[in-house]
């Protein structure tokens, strides 16, 4: 999973909820899982501007409990797990030290638990950038955050985010050659229930993966305001996720939030603080169903 600010948020919940299917994680401008608590106030003081820093320590435990009552998944799935924790030192919207405690949180997850002695966790934060993702190529949005949110800071986010998670590639990424897919996402909503998801989403399948070759799955969330119904296609085809899907054989799933006012999500976030429901970070939340669904609906992974 791959998830940038509310969708960094949401990549991490995704990883703590089922690290049986997402064991690697790639969080870009986001903080430690279960900062918010379900408060939209803490969402927007605490874990967003650090006014206070979220208390690593109290959420560590947290989800250790969690996970002992299979609210989440279970630690031990993590055993080998990659942990890339990008953001700029630049980034106005949220704090350094916010994704610095995620950082933190990963560390004192596996320095405390024996099964995880061995998971990678790499923070990447003295790169100057503001709020948004990284590309390879100049230009003048590079310190700012303005939509796409796509900042061309000369360097490949994308790149060093699936070699962080996959080992470094065998050959350069030049275009991608794959597909560029939509999908009704109604289709797949857990028994029914409204996962206040777009009605479109997006999955890229390189050439390798359209001609039958077994494939990995990669699910890169958007930010807030970064969902197609605001950027176009902005995300899903110029963050550079694509072409290296090709080198790496890996599908590409771009899930679609949708805005709205009730309940109160006029930014198309991603759920990270319980607009869908008070059990919107946990295995049972609607949203973490949904991608379940439709990561079974590629072909769930085979588990050990």
């Amino acid at each position: 999973v791959i998830g940038l600010s509310s969708g960094a948020y949401m990549a991490a919940q995704m990883q703590l909820a089922y690290p049986e299917l997402f064991p690697n994680a790639a969080l870009v401008a986001g903080g430690p899982y279960g900062c918010a608590g379900g408060q939209l106030p803490v969402a927007l003081g605490s874990c967003m501007k650090g006014e206070p820093v979220p208390d690593v320590g109290t959420l560590v435990a947290s989800a250790t409990k969690r996970s002992t009552a299979g609210e989440i998944g279970a630690l031990k799935d993590l055993a080998h797990a990659r942990v890339y924790l990008l953001h700029g030192k630049d980034d106005a919207l949220v704090a350094p030290a916010v994704a610095e405690a995620g950082a933190h949180f990963y560390e004192q997850l596996r320095d405390g638990t024996p099964s995880l002695k061995d998971m990678q966790v790499h923070d990447d934060g003295q790169r100057a950038f503001a709020h948004n993702l990284p590309v390879a190529g100049k230009g003048d949005d590079c310190d700012k955050s303005v939509a796409p949110y796509l900042g061309h800071c000369s360097f490949d986010a994308a790149g060093e985010i699936f070699a962080q998670m996959f080992g470094k590639p065998t050959h350069a990424a030049t275009q991608a050659r794959g597909e560029l897919r939509t999908f009704d996402q109604d289709a797949l909503r857990p028994e029914g229930a409204d996962a206040f998801m777009a009605a479109t989403g997006y999955v890229y399948l390189p050439p390798d993966c359209l001609a039958g070759k077994p494939c990995g799955v990669v699910v890169a969330f958007h930010g807030c305001k970064q969902n197609a119904d605001a950027v176009g296609e902005a995300f899903v085809k110029d963050a550079g996720f694509n072409r290296w899907a090709d080198v790496y054989d890996v599908a590409v799933l771009y899930p679609q939030t949708r805005a709205s006012f009730a309940p109160l999500n006029p930014q198309a976030c991603w759920d990270w603080w319980g607009y869908s429901g008070a059990d919107y970070d946990s295995r049972h939340g609607v949203q973490l169903r949904w991608v379940v669904n439709a990561v079974r609906a590629l072909g769930l992974p085979h588990t050990h």
